[in-house]
């Protein structure tokens, strides 16, 4: 399992350098240089772009935490009003920021933690459950309703 988490690491690392706009491969490698880039590019695009107010509705609760990890990593702080529920996160940012950064890097990040989570849930069932974690089978709806079980 370590192994595996490694490994989703690296692959979080390398799709942060690649929205970051590294082009060597050490640069791909340096975290560090790749979060400077993207801050770079942040506070160059609030001088043309002024920070507009943005509103995300994230519904996964791994998803969110990630997208709100993300918004600090870049200097950023997200926030929600009174009475918003806690799947909002509002932040303000460059809308070409937005577009061009933040939002195509998380949607890379949420599918690889996606991925690396649910191969580690249908593990988990596979082993302690039952092997079988196939979906439910389709049936028509007389069949269905004449099983007796619910």
């Amino acid at each position: 399992m370590m192994n595996d988490e490694a490994k989703l690491l690296d692959k979080l690392r390398r799709i942060e350098a690649l929205h970051a706009g590294a082009s060597t491969p050490g640069e791909r490698n340096a975290a560090a240089e790749a979060k400077q880039r993207i801050l770079n590019r942040l506070a160059a695009q609030r001088e043309s772009d002024p920070p507009v107010e943005y509103k995300f509705s994230l519904e996964n609760r791994w998803s969110r935490r990630l997208f709100l990890a993300l918004l600090r990593r870049y200097g950023l702080r997200p926030y929600r009003y009174p009475r918003q529920r806690a799947n909002t996160v509002m932040v303000r940012l460059p809308r070409s920021f937005s577009d061009t950064t933040l939002w195509p890097e998380f949607v890379a990040l949420d599918e690889a933690l996606r991925e690396h989570l649910d191969a580690v849930a249908e593990r988990v069932v596979a082993e302690a459950i039952a092997g079988d974690t196939s979906e439910a089978e389709e049936v028509r709806g007389e069949l269905a309703m004449g099983t007796g079980q619910g």
